[in-house]
């Protein structure tokens, strides 16, 4: 298992990176937020060698028009991964699964190149998702023990904390294999 964490504006842009192979960074909600410390996150986790992912809070409606704000605003290089993350807004609403599969099927056209998974909580996975969806590969959030999140699908990334901050896993055998698959898209 490799570790890592997730980042977001509530984070600082020295954030620790000590034992963590990779690295997920939020960039954009919506049609009009975008993570003021997007840049300097992004040059932390890239001067440590890490695997960058950035995540796009997804909200209803709009679906073609927050993926192409999303990639307007997220570093694109070979190797980055792109990440949707599905559960429910400030506003207590949530995009449907509809929108969700069609928001990774517009990011894959958008960027081919990078590979693009889904963020979801246990509860979105196996109470409101219908389709299974997950792009390239599934990263949840289950708040168990690191590595066994309670679903049977098969995932890549387990969020398992969010004490003191975001902390994930990843099912690979090494650093090597995730960068390799991170660039096979």
């Amino acid at each position: 298992m490799l570790h890592g964490i997730d980042v977001s504006a509530f984070q600082s842009a020295s954030y620790d990176t000590n034992g963590s192979s990779f690295v997920f960074i939020k960039a954009t909600e919506g049609r009009s937020y975008v993570n003021p410390r997007l840049a300097a996150q992004t040059k932390r986790g890239r001067d440590a060698g890490l695997v960058v992912g950035f995540y796009h809070f997804l909200w209803p409606g709009h679906i073609d028009a927050q993926a192409e704000y999303f990639v307007r605003h997220a570093p694109e290089k070979a190797g980055d991964l792109l990440a949707v993350d599905w559960e429910t807004t400030g506003s207590g609403t949530h995009a449907s699964n509809a929108e969700k599969d069609h928001f990774i099927r517009r990011l894959k056209e958008l960027r081919p190149n990078n590979r693009v998974v889904l963020y979801c909580n246990r509860d979105f996975w196996l109470n409101i998702d219908r389709t299974s969806y997950a792009g390239d590969g599934l990263w949840i959030a289950d708040y168990v023990s690191a590595g066994k999140p309670r679903i049977k699908a098969k995932w890549r990334f387990h969020q398992y904390t969010s004490d003191p901050h975001d902390k994930d896993v990843a099912d690979f055998d090494g650093t090597a294999a995730l960068k390799e698959w991170a660039k096979g898209a």
